[in-house]
């Protein structure tokens, strides 16, 4: 019979440390680019992202604290999403650093910027994929009890979105081919998507 470690994460989950990114993982990354009113830029990445809806195509981040990039939605109504891969491991992780809101993250990780074509936020040149998106809801998120948490979600249409061709094979994208990176567990972990760990199942007639 298996045995299970069984815990009410109200009361703690007494364990060395807490389990739950790295059971909920991997974990696309929500690369999110802002601008703020005054035109200071903003880049950071998010784990708590994901595709949320086919059409209209709508994504959503969840930012822990009212930080600079729920700030800047909240103020213009726009971001881009970037595509996070192994060639810009490295430069996704320094935008990740707790600055000052005035600190340019694309020029503190050495990025180049693209203009985006339907909104003022910039695209980070070398990512194979942005979507351009306009805000459609910013909640603050709450606990069972009805609480308001320091939690919020920000979820957004994208009207425009940019694919890099050679990611694409007879008009198909290849998920792997970018070599993605996903999110794991604890302070470090991160996954590359690989395409000889691809398998397919169909769904079941029905």
């Amino acid at each position: 019979m298996t045995e299970y470690h069984f815990y009410e994460p109200a009361d703690g989950h007494r364990l060395p440390h807490d389990p739950l990114n790295a059971i909920i993982a991997p974990r696309p990354i929500g690369w999110i680019s802002t601008v703020a009113p005054n035109g200071a830029r903003n880049l950071a990445p998010y784990s708590f992202f994901n595709l949320i809806n086919y059409r209209p195509p709508l994504i959503a981040f969840s930012s822990s604290g009212w930080k600079d990039s729920v700030a800047n939605v909240k103020a213009t109504g726009e971001f881009v999403w970037n595509l996070a891969t192994m060639a810009q491991a490295e430069q996704m992780n320094m935008s990740s650093a707790s600055v000052a809101a005035d600190i340019d993250e694309f020029d503190l990780a050495e990025l180049d910027a693209l203009p985006s074509l339907r909104v003022k936020p910039d695209r980070v040149a070398g990512s194979p994929v942005q979507f351009e998106c306009r805000l459609t809801q910013l909640i603050q998120l709450e606990n069972k009890e009805g609480g308001e948490l320091d939690q919020w979600l920000v979820i957004g249409e994208a009207i425009g979105i940019h694919i890099d061709t050679a990611m694409l094979e007879n008009g198909i994208y290849i998920t792997a081919r970018p070599r993605p990176i996903t999110r794991g567990g604890g302070p470090a972990d991160y996954f590359e998507i690989t395409q000889d760990r691809l398998f397919k199942m169909k769904r079941p007639d029905g």
